[in-house]
């Protein structure tokens, strides 16, 4: 029988549900603490939940919550801004019973997931954010901003890349690093786009880089990546307002081939803009019973496509070994050593392709002339096959 009986998650966005459902298979006893009010949930675009994702979610029986409500991605085509194309590759994996990688609205991926946790009738406290957390010998006591606090076993940081859990944890611990990008998209309806459905279209442009999928309704998802060599305030890019934010765009898209302009005219409001930061080396995981997993323990670039789907990986690991192992720090060090090595090799890669999109005049050359070898060589690559093939035992 599991050491621990209880376990309070701070943080309900992805990684948060997936962590509690996980527990509960487990036989433990979750908690979600959300910082955010219950009618802000859902935030943010659409994400990609890669075959080894699926695969995660499928051990805690909630994988329709992706199926549903997403498509399938099969590929992706790269192409520079004058519309020569540089490669295409697949997303991921094929399982067996011929799945592939799925992309879906944030939205519909947070509510699918949550409401897997009231069918399970576990409980979600909104409006708490975290202020601080000790031990107590056997177990932890949260506080929160409100007044309030709350007592577990085991404390489970799922609250992303800036992470209140992982300062309490080590309040030396090193800050997100910026990448240089800004990430903003949106919806468009009504344009006509040269492209399979599901698959995406990715563009090296000029002075930014684009890329879109055209869903099976016929809407037209589409992200921009714009350069930004120092890194904003928090806060500083998602105050300007929106137009502005189109304005700019037309802007830099304004002499790529392809469809930006069209899309960007044609989507009624465009996603909140945010700045791209990775956690690629996180020296402390977890400290007596406190641990941090997905993105607060290791953020990669969405570029990767795998942030989502590494969350899910931890969730099912953590509870795996929390189950197994006699005491909550033997759990917790056999998750580190399961999962470090994985989560960094692939935020490191990631890292490497998001500098790609932010190259000058000489860096585009160089880039676009090597990256059909490139592409040809990733198909095959060691690497992807880590990625992607990765499974998952309960």
């Amino acid at each position: 029988m599991t050491a621990v009986r209880n376990a309070m998650i701070i943080g309900g966005g992805i990684a948060g549900p997936a962590m509690a459902l996980a527990l509960q298979k487990a036989g433990i006893d979750p908690v979600i603490y959300e910082a955010r009010p219950a009618d802000a949930e859902g935030t943010g675009a659409f994400l990609t939940v890669a075959t080894n994702g699926i695969s995660a979610l499928r051990v805690l029986d909630a994988d329709k919550a992706v199926l549903d409500a997403g498509f399938a991605t099969p590929a992706i085509v790269l192409r520079s801004y004058k519309g020569k194309r540089l490669g295409a590759n697949s997303t991921g994996w094929t399982l067996p019973d011929g799945t592939i990688s799925h992309t879906i609205k944030r939205a519909d991926l947070h509510r699918g997931l949550h409401e897997q946790t009231r069918q399970r009738d576990i409980t979600t406290a909104f409006g708490k954010r975290l202020v601080a957390a000790e031990q107590t010998g056997d177990g932890v006591r949260a506080a929160f901003a409100d007044g309030g606090s709350a007592e577990a076993d085991l404390l489970i940081g799922c609250d992303g890349v800036h992470s209140a859990v992982r300062q309490v944890i080590d309040p030396g611990a090193p800050k997100p690093g910026y990448l240089g990008l800004i990430n903003i998209g949106g919806y468009a309806s009504g344009v006509s786009v040269q492209s399979k459905p599901g698959s995406y279209e990715m563009i090296f442009g000029m002075r930014a880089f684009f890329g879109y999928a055209l869903a099976p309704s016929g809407e037209v998802w589409w992200f921009a990546n714009v350069p930004q060599p120092h890194e904003p305030s928090r806060g500083e890019v998602e105050a300007i307002d929106p137009e502005e934010w189109r304005r700019r765009l037309l802007g830099l898209f304004a002499h790529d081939a392809g469809p930006a302009v069209r899309l960007i005219e044609a989507t009624p409001h465009l996603s909140a803009a945010s700045p791209i930061h990775a956690v690629p080396h996180l020296p402390v995981w977890h400290r007596d019973r406190m641990v941090v997993i997905g993105d607060a323990a290791h953020a990669p670039s969405p570029t990767s496509g795998q942030g989502a789907s590494l969350s899910m990986e931890d969730a099912v690991v953590l509870a795996r070994c929390l189950r197994d192992m006699p005491t909550p720090a033997a759990a917790l060090a056999r998750f580190e050593t399961e999962r470090r090595r994985r989560a960094e090799r692939i935020v490191k890669w990631a890292a490497r392709i998001s500098s790609s999109k932010a190259a000058g005049p000489a860096g585009r050359v160089v880039r676009d002339s090597l990256m059909p070898v490139f592409m040809k060589m990733a198909a095959s690559s060691p690497m992807m096959k880590e990625m992607y093939g990765y499974q998952l035992e309960w």
